[in-house]
């Protein structure tokens, strides 16, 4: 067996040298490897002591874990100053909220809102329950408007003539009227289902003379001259006038982008006398757009959105952004009769799903 001290070999001495630190003897061979590796992996600096690593690492724990509740804190803190301190208890209406037809009017015209902070803070709070459940993810903009954020521009509305009363959606692309293609398939469906829709209004349609009681299903008047009734009213369906209008029912069950889940969705049919008028108003979101199919236009009717004229045509769908101040008008005689529209509240085509899925469960009608 061959020695690490062997003659002639001056390694040995240097062998021997370290040979106290290393094993412990000047003389070694193979049988001694094993002990001498062992020795050798041992660390070179001595392990903490396990209390102070210990002590150690509850405070890096405890450390971490004050970070992550100040991060909180800011988060919640930096909401409410952006809702004002006003955003304490209130509910969201189920009413429409300045609507001008195919849902009640609000005590407002001009569409500014009279809930203030306190809507804003309970969507604010509905919408963090929502991100809570699901996710903040794609929640930019309804975060924004949950916020306040300020109309186009950075005030009320472009030029003051768009004022939503409860929700503005920033980033929308804004015009009085909306392009047919943009919501083709609930277009097509509609006009496609006139005559059966034009049934249905024959089936409740009355005299309108205002001198008899209202029958049944119709509601109370938004002004002189102008009636309606509704298959759905705030999100919610009315059981029995879809019942009565199963035409048009049909058609709703068929649509794609109808709000029938929203307190902003509302659909049914809406009657303008001759000599009726609607002054300006604005609806209270620019996320919904109205959708107007014309049963019965006579002569001498006109809309106004946002300064800009048009008229309905019979068979036809017009789409309406009716958070732009709006006027509704029927000069014709007596003799031509009433206008009758349908109007269907269908998404915005530039509302992103997940955005429609939050405002859903934030405007969710009451139980």
């Amino acid at each position: 067996m061959w020695k690490g001290n062997s003659p002639g070999c001056n390694q040995g001495a240097a062998m021997e040298g370290t040979g106290g630190e290393l094993g412990g003897q000047g003389n070694w061979g193979l049988e001694d490897a094993p002990g001498l590796l062992a020795r050798a992996s041992l660390p070179i600096m001595p392990a903490w002591p396990l209390p102070l690593a210990s002590s150690a690492l509850t405070l890096l724990l405890g450390a971490l874990t004050s970070l992550f509740l100040w991060y909180c804190y800011r988060l919640g803190s930096q909401d409410m100053q952006a809702l004002g301190a006003g955003s304490r208890a209130g509910a969201v209406s189920g009413r429409p909220g300045g609507c001008s037809e195919a849902g009640r009017p609000s005590p407002r015209s001009s569409g500014e809102s009279v809930e203030g902070p306190r809507v804003e803070g309970l969507v604010s709070r509905r919408l963090r329950a929502y991100a809570r459940r699901y996710s903040w993810a794609g929640m930019g903009r309804v975060r924004r408007a949950a916020q306040g954020s300020p109309g186009p521009g950075g005030g009320p509305g472009v030029l003051g003539i768009q004022r939503p009363g409860l929700l503005f959606l920033p980033d929308l692309p804004s015009a009085p009227f909306v392009p047919r293609d943009a919501q083709r398939h609930d277009v097509e469906l509609l006009e496609s289902s006139f005559p059966a829709i034009l049934r249905d209004f024959g089936a409740v349609s009355w005299d309108f003379s205002g001198t008899t009681p209202l029958p049944r299903g119709w509601s109370p008047p938004l002004a002189p001259g102008c009636y309606q009734l509704l298959l759905y009213q705030a999100g919610r369906c009315q059981p029995s006038n879809c019942r009565r209008c199963p035409g048009a029912y049909r058609a709703l069950r068929g649509l794609r982008s109808f709000m029938s889940a929203n307190t902003f969705g509302n659909a049914g049919f809406s009657v303008l006398l001759p000599g009726a008028r609607l002054e300006g108003r604005c609806g209270p979101t620019n996320a919904r757009v109205r959708c107007h199919l014309g049963l019965k236009i006579p002569p001498g009717c006109e809309l106004v959105v946002g300064g800009e004229p048009q008229c309905w045509a019979e068979g036809h769908c017009l789409l309406v952004d009716d958070s732009f101040l709006h006027t509704v008008a029927h000069n014709g005689s007596p003799e031509d009769g009433p206008r009758v529209v349908f109007i269907v509240d269908l998404w915005h085509p530039n509302v992103a799903g997940a955005e429609r899925q939050a405002l859903d469960f934030v405007f969710a009608p009451d139980p």
